[in-house]
C-alpha cells in the first residue's frame, strides 16, 4: 500500500513539475494562414476593467469570437486595472473566453496595467500561468528589473504559409510601449514609447526572416501607445504655442484642426503619443515590410492614417469601466492576406450587434433606437468633417506663408 502511495505521489509530483515548467516557458503554437490565404486577428484594446468585469464586455468578446473565429486575439494594453488584491483573479477571468473557445491570444501592456502594485514582468507571468496552451506571448528583449517600471512581453510571432509548412509568410510584432516618463524630481511628464533597444531588436529580427529570394516578409505591429509621428499627419500646425488650445510635441506646435483628407475613421480626441520619439516608424518604414502599426490608448479614436507607407491605426476601446465612445465602441478585425502581403481592417461596433440582434441587445440592456442613431450619425459626421477640411487647408496655407 505504501509502495502504491509512493508511486501515485511520484506521478503527481512529476505532472506538477511538468506543469510548472510549461507555465514558466509559455505555450507555443504554429500560427498558419487558412487555405483561403487569410489570417484573422481581433484586436481588443483597453478592456480596462476591475474584478468582476462588466458582463457586457464579455458578451461582446464571446460574440466576436463566435462570429469571426479569429486565428489570434491581441489584447492591446490597459487590459486589467483592478486593485492589487484582485488582479490575479481579474486576469484569470479575462483570459477565460479564449480558453473556453480554444482561441489563441497574446497581449501587450498599456500605461495603466502596472499601477496596482504589480510589475509588468509579474503580470506577464500571470498571463502565462492562466493562459495555458492558448497564450502565445513570450519575453524576448525587455525585462529590466532595474527600471522604475520594467517592461515585459515584447515578442515576435511568425505566421506560416498555407502552402508550405516551413515558410514564414507574415510577421506579428508585439511591443511593450511603456507607461510614463518622469523628470529628475520624479514627476510624470508624459507617456512612454517603444525605445531604441526594442527598435534594434526589431531590426535584427527582420533580418532573420526573409523569404527564399532574400526579400523581407510582410509584417504588422501592435502596441498600446501610438507612434509620435501622427500629429504631422493628423493636425494642422501652429506657428505659436496655443497652450490648452493645441498640442506641442518634439519642438513643434499643433492646432486641433484635423487634416481630414489624410485619414479614415474617427479622430474624436487628441492622440497621446510618447514624450520621446526614437524613430520607430522610420525604422519600420525603412525596408517597406511593415504594413501597419496598431495602437489603442486613445479610447474614442479609430483613425487609419498612412505615414511613409505604414498605416498607423487606432483601435477604439471595448471597456465598460472607463470612458469610450458610442460611435465606435468595439474592437478591430484585421485580415492578413498571404497572397498579396497586404491586409484589411475594420471596426466592429457594439452598436452594430445591437441593431441587428434583438436578443443580444436585450442581453446587455442596450437600446436599438440609440444604437441605430449612432450607426447613422457616425458616417454623417465623418463626411461633414471631410467637407469642412477645406478650411483647414486654408489655415495651413496661411501658417505656411506666416512661417
Amino acid at each position: 500500500m505504501k509502495k502504491l502511495l509512493s508511486i501515485v505521489m511520484a506521478v503527481i509530483m512529476t505532472v506538477g513539475a511538468c506543469s510548472l515548467a510549461f507555465a514558466e516557458s509559455g505555450a507555443t503554437a504554429k500560427l498558419k494562414f487558412a487555405d483561403d490565404g487569410k489570417f484573422r486577428i481581433i484586436n481588443l484594446c483597453d478592456c480596462q476593467d476591475t474584478f468582476p468585469a462588466h458582463e457586457e464586455m464579455y458578451s461582446f468578446i464571446y460574440r466576436i469570437i463566435e462570429d469571426y473565429k479569429p486565428d489570434l486575439v491581441v489584447l492591446g494594453g490597459d487590459n486589467a486595472v483592478g486593485p492589487q488584491e484582485t488582479k490575479e483573479q481579474e486576469i484569470k477571468a479575462l483570459v477565460k473566453p479564449f480558453l473556453e473557445t480554444g482561441t489563441y491570444f497574446t497581449m501587450v501592456f498599456g500605461n495603466h496595467d502596472h499601477q496596482q502594485g504589480w510589475s509588468n514582468p509579474e503580470l506577464f507571468d500571470l498571463y502565462v500561468r492562466y493562459g495555458g496552451e492558448y497564450f502565445l506571448g513570450t519575453n524576448e528583449v525587455d525585462v529590466n528589473d532595474d527600471a522604475p517600471h520594467p517592461k515585459a512581453g515584447t515578442h515576435f510571432l511568425p505566421v506560416y504559409s498555407s502552402k508550405y509548412d516551413s515558410k514564414v509568410a507574415y510577421g506579428l510584432y508585439m511591443f511593450d510601449s511603456g507607461n510614463y516618463v518622469y523628470d529628475e524630481d520624479g514627476n510624470d511628464i508624459g507617456y512612454g514609447c517603444v525605445e531604441p533597444y526594442q527598435i534594434d531588436w526589431y531590426k535584427e529580427n527582420r533580418e532573420q526572416y526573409k523569404d527564399d529570394n532574400g526579400n523581407y516578409i510582410p509584417a504588422v505591429a501592435f502596441q498600446h501607445i501610438v507612434v509620435g509621428d501622427v500629429y504631422d499627419y493628423l493636425y494642422y500646425p501652429s506657428p505659436v504655442d496655443l497652450g490648452e488650445l493645441g498640442r506641442a510635441f518634439y519642438g513643434k506646435y499643433y492646432t486641433f484642426v484635423p487634416k481630414c483628407q489624410n485619414f479614415t475613421g474617427f479622430l474624436s480626441e487628441p492622440p497621446c503619443p510618447g514624450y520621446y520619439n526614437y524613430g520607430q516608424l522610420d525604422a519600420m518604414a525603412e525596408k517597406g515590410e511593415v504594413k501597419a502599426i496598431f495602437s489603442g490608448h486613445d479610447h474614442t479614436n479609430s483613425f487609419d492614417v498612412e505615414i511613409k507607407g505604414v498605416h498607423v491605426i487606432n483601435t477604439p476601446a471595448i471597456t465598460y469601466h472607463s470612458y469610450s465612445s458610442e460611435l465606435n465602441h468595439g474592437c478591430r478585425l484585421i485580415v492578413l492576406d498571404e497572397n498579396t502581403g497586404g491586409f484589411e481592417s475594420e471596426v466592429i461596433t457594439v452598436n452594430g450587434y445591437v441593431v441587428n440582434d434583438a436578443d443580444y441587445a436585450a442581453k446587455i440592456g442596450a437600446s436599438k433606437f440609440t444604437a441605430q442613431f449612432y450607426e447613422i450619425i457616425g458616417p454623417v459626421l465623418i463626411s461633414l468633417a471631410k467637407a469642412l477640411s477645406v478650411f483647414g487647408k486654408a489655415l495651413d496655407l496661411i501658417v505656411g506663408v506666416a512661417a
